[in-house]
């Protein structure tokens, strides 16, 4: 297979599966995503399966109980049933039953602690955030508005392995083609403490207005949505970024009366970690809230 065939394929698996995070609160409906892209069902089928290793319906399933998950922690005014319904579940029993076989909790008994032992297996499994001894006491929130922001990326499949790669290939493209202004940014589909770390979807995205058309011809695009954020900046070392997002979701959120929405979190790195020998950031991280 040739080079323009593979960036192809990419590119048309990256629209399926950021056409299904943006419209997880609904019925996606397969015959209209097919139309959108203008390729068959056959097609579209074959092409995600070959690049992300599984089929559209399971990650579909995956991805609105990984967003519950998530929802029953920050958005504790809302009910269970409205969970469900924010995720794509219109039956709060096929919501229930689907919870329980992914986490081995009801969303309830989630809801109620269970998230706790969970997320801190999946940082430990990390085998780098259990180093961390960051203190956040001093840390605080400023609440932004942030405009919509156009973006090239590669997608990372996990949250750990090969993102220092994916980070130099998209390095390697703002050298070669002489790009003087841009901005790195990470956004996290998923929120990586509660979700496999081996299952999250990474993006490392490039925001600038330079070498745009060479840009589009190497890279899928898409805009990282506006409206109202939490703006946390941090500066430390690679271990307390996971240790880090644990506590603005499970101490900070929780403290606040503020609830997030579907709307994924981002990373603005004044800093890359991935692209230094000492493996320091300087970082801005946006949460999207609403009150």
């Amino acid at each position: 297979m040739n080079k323009k065939t593979i960036q192809k394929h990419t590119k048309i698996a990256n629209s399926i599966m950021y056409y299904i995070y943006t419209h997880i609160d609904t019925n996606i409906d397969i015959n209209e995503l097919s139309y959108e892209l203008d390729i068959s069902k056959f097609y579209m089928h074959k092409i995600f399966k070959k690049i992300f290793a599984k089929n559209i319906y399971e990650s579909i399933k995956s991805i609105r109980l990984q967003k519950a998950a998530s929802l029953l922690l920050t958005n504790k005014f809302s009910t269970i049933s409205e969970v469900a319904n924010l995720c794509g579940y219109s039956s709060h029993s096929s919501f229930i039953k689907a919870f329980k076989l992914q986490f081995n909790v009801t969303p309830k008994d989630w809801r109620n602690g269970a998230y706790i032992k969970y997320s801190n297996s999946i940082l430990q499994a990390s085998n780098i955030s259990t180093k961390s001894t960051i203190d956040f006491s001093n840390i605080s929130a400023t609440i932004v508005n942030m405009p919509s922001m156009k973006s090239y990326y590669i997608r990372n499949n996990g949250y750990i392995n090969n993102v220092k790669e994916t980070w130099q290939k998209l390095y390697t493209l703002i050298l070669n083609n002489k790009i003087k202004k841009y901005k790195m940014i990470a956004l996290l589909h998923d929120n990586p403490t509660i979700t496999d770390l081996n299952s999250c979807q990474y993006i490392a995205c490039i925001v600038t207005q330079e070498q745009e058309e060479t840009l589009t011809k190497r890279l899928p695009k898409f805009n990282i949505s506006e409206g109202v954020y939490a703006r946390f900046d941090l500066q430390g070392e690679s271990q307390d970024i996971l240790r880090f997002i644990q506590w603005v979701y499970h101490d900070w959120l929780l403290d606040s009366e503020y609830e997030t929405t579907t709307k994924p979190s981002f990373i603005v790195y004044h800093k890359n970690n991935h692209l230094n020998n000492e493996n320091i950031f300087d970082i801005s991280y946006y949460l999207s809230i609403q009150f």
